[in-house]
This record gives structure tokens, sequence and C-alpha cells, in this order.
């Protein structure tokens, strides 16, 4: 009997975890599910996260070595970025179009407005992001440059910071390339083989993954209280999802005209990450499965797949952009029209564009950026916390969403780079947790 793919098994344990998780709510189960399914979950994505920094340095070190060449380096930086610039623009088109158009903020009920307001104005969750918003701007202009360069590549690992490990990779990397290949193999071997193994374990980790999805979606389930309020917003959060998958659109239509290859071949083999994507929110914590799918089943060289895919973890944020130019322009429809002008969403533009390039890759980061953005372009500061309060009760649904679109972004970039470069294989070979099991066992 053939086996069942991973997408598919994922998908019935997503289904899954939904139907548990209305059902719990309808018992009052919520308790139950918190202290017995969801810790699940938690210990995937910690596992996902675990590997994540090696597999980074790994890959990438590994990768820039086997270049031999300084000058292809700089070269497929220039066109990772030059690409990752040029897609998240068009999100952020998409996202302004779609909300000027539809109009989602206009017209709504002024006792739905004091409802929003009087329930999440003051919630731990809003304030949290107001504060962190806050805390970023009040850094100096080239803050963000001066926080690539580490002062401790191990606290830097600890604490997952993703342009320090790049930079440190890079650098590494670089350095092996200039001592000669007789004084770096030893080294370079090293990380050939710990690629190797944290890719095994990506395999092992998931056969774990459709528990685990049953498990985070469950407990996503059980957060979604008033469904009242939800319908409300049912019509921004459309416009947020039409957006997103206009986006998919654009990603397959490059796909098939700059790669040459089949829009249903791409999205059948990077589905199980775009899936893990949907139910951990985070890029971050999917990247692992992301190189593994790029690599394996995509046909994309380690030497691009370790550089193009972490950088785009964090710096392509396709599905935050797109979002944050949808949610500025709606709050300001329900309680800001007057500052709904040609040239404030040409600033929503810009500085959507910046902002996503310093977003973190962890789940409702782009909320924070949003604040920001606002700002920019002179928002109340008395009505900041009205403006987030209206968009936080579908804030989760819609950033497992947006993730999806940023890590098929991720993916796309990687093809379209490796094409460029002949780094992209048309018979991958996909390794399996037990290829070497018989030898062991």
């Amino acid at each position: 009997m053939k086996k069942l793919a991973l997408h598919w098994k994922i998908i019935i344990g997503m289904v899954l975890g939904i139907i548990f998780g209305f059902i719990m709510n309808s018992v009052s189960g919520q308790q139950f599910v918190t202290d017995w399914i969801a810790p699940f979950g938690t210990i995937f994505i910690n596992l996902l996260k675990l590997i994540a920094v090696p597999l980074i340095l790994a890959s990438l070190i590994k990768g820039i070595s086997d270049l031999k060449d300084i000058s292809k380096i700089r070269d497929m930086g220039l066109r990772t970025i030059a690409i990752y610039v040029g897609t998240t623009l068009v999100a952020i088109i998409i996202g302004l179009s779609i909300v000027n158009l539809v109009k989602p903020g206009t017209g709504m009920p002024q006792d739905t407005i004091e409802k929003i307001k009087i329930k999440y104005e003051n919630d731990a969750g809003v304030t949290d992001k107001l504060a962190k918003a806050s805390a970023q701007q009040d850094a100096g202009p080239l803050q963000a440059l001066v926080d690539i360069f580490p002062s401790n590549i191990f606290q830097a690992m600890g604490e997952a910071k993703m342009l320090q490990i790049i930079f440190f990779a890079l650098f590494v990397g670089i350095c092996l390339l200039l001592i000669g290949e007789k004084k770096a193999k030893p080294m370079i071997d090293i990380f050939d083989s710990l690629n190797e193994v944290v890719m095994k374990m990506v395999d092992l980790i998931m056969l774990f993954a459709p528990y685990a999805v049953f498990a985070l979606m469950a407990n996503v389930i059980i957060a979604f209280d008033d469904t009242e309020i939800l319908l409300k917003l049912l019509q921004y959060a459309l416009c947020v999802v039409g957006g997103l998958l206009l986006m998919i659109g654009f990603y397959l239509i490059l796909i098939k005209v700059f790669v040459k290859k089949s829009p249903m071949w791409f999205l059948n083999k990077i589905s199980p990450a775009q899936l893990l994507a949907f139910s951990t929110s985070s890029s971050a914590a999917t990247l692992p499965v992301t190189m593994e799918r790029v690599e394996e089943h995509l046909g994309v060289d380690k030497e691009v797949s370790g550089f193009v895919l972490p950088v785009g973890a964090t710096v392509n944020m396709d599905g935050t952009s797109l979002y944050q130019g949808i949610a500025a322009v709606f709050i300001m429809q329900v309680i800001w029209p007057d500052g709904l002008t040609f040239t404030n969403q040409l600033i929503i533009v810009l500085t959507a564009l910046l902002a996503s390039i310093g977003s973190a890759a962890v789940p409702s980061a782009g909320m924070v950026m949003l604040v920001i953005v606002l700002e920019s372009i002179g928002f109340p500061a008395e009505l900041l916390p009205i403006g987030l309060a209206l968009i936080f009760a579908v804030d989760r649904p819609l950033d497992m969403c947006r993730t999806v679109v940023n890590v098929t972004g991720d993916a796309t970039v990687s093809m379209m780079v490796a094409k460029s470069l002949n780094k992209l294989h048309d018979d991958p070979r996909p390794k399996e947790w037990d290829d070497h099991y018989e030898e062991v066992k």
C-alpha cells in the first residue's frame, strides 16, 4: 500500500485539531487543552528552533566555502536582496489596492467599535506591542545596522538573532576561502557533516508533525471566544486573506515564467513547510523544514538555499508587509479618515518596506511593525491603542496566513536565484529518516 504523503498527514492533523478545539470550546474544556494538549505543540516548535541555528551555520558556511569565488557571493547577495525588495513592493501595492477598493473600515457601527475598544484596548497583548514598538523607535537611526554585528556569537545563537548568525557564518565562510583549500578542508568537512546531521534531525522531527499540528490548532481554536466580534471583522480579514492569495498567485507566475517549473509541482513539494508555517505562525521555526523541502524536493543547491532562506526568514516578510498596508488603511478608515491621503499611503509603502526588513520572524511581530508604520504618517498617539484593539481579535489567524506567504516567498526566491546561477537541479532526491537504519539497527 502506498504511504500517505506527509502533507496529507499534516492536513488531517490540522482538521482534527480544529474539530477537537471546537468540541472543547463547547464543553468548556479549554483548560484541558491548555494543560494536556498544547504542550506537545510547544515541544515541536522548540525542537524546530533548536536545530535552526546549527542548520544556518552549517549550511551557510559550507555553501559559501563551496562557491570557491568571493565574487559569486556578491552576485548571489545582490540578486537575493533585489528580488526580495521587488516582491515586497508588489505585496504592499496589492494590499493597498485591495483595501482602497473594498473599503472594509467604512461604515463600521459605532457600538461595535466601542465594544472592541472596551474588550481589547487595555489587553496585555496590545500594550505589549505598543511597548515593543516604542522601544524600537527610541533606537538610533543606524541601530539596525549595528544589530547585524554580534559582540558574542554564542549569545547571538542563544537568542536566535538571525542576522547576527548570518553575518558570522558569512564571515567564517569567506575566511575559509581566503586561507586556502588545504587548510580549510578539515573545518569544511565538519560543517558538511553537521549539516547532514541536522537535516536528518529535520526528518525525524517531521515524523511528529501531524500530532504537533493537531495540538497547535486545538490551542488556537480555544482562544477565539467572541464570535460576534470576529464576524464584524470578517470583511477586513477577507481583504487580508484575498491579498495573500493573490500574492501566492504572483509567486506561482514567477515559478512558471522564470523558473520554468509547474506551479502545482511547486505547491506539492513545498506544502509541508506551508502547513507548518500556518500552524506555528513563525517562519523562523519553519526554517529547517523550508530548507529541507527546498534542497531535497525542489532541487536548489545547498550553497544557494543556505544563504537565501535564512536571509529571507529575517528580511523577506511579504505577507507581513501586505497585512501592514491593509491594516493601516483599515484602521484609518474606521477612526482617522482624515489621514487617508495619497501622500500618507506613499509613506506607508516606504515604511512597510523598511519595516519588513526589521520584522522578527516570530508570531505577531507584524503588529509591532504596524505601530511604526502608523506613527510614520502622524497617526494620533492617543488613538493607537484603539487602532490595535480593532484588529487584535483576528490577528492570530491572519498571522498564520501571512506566515504561509512569507515562507512561500522565501522558497520562490531561492528557486529564482538558483535558476539564475545554474544551481537548480531537475532530479532532486529526497532523503528519508531511515535511509541508513538497516546498517545500525
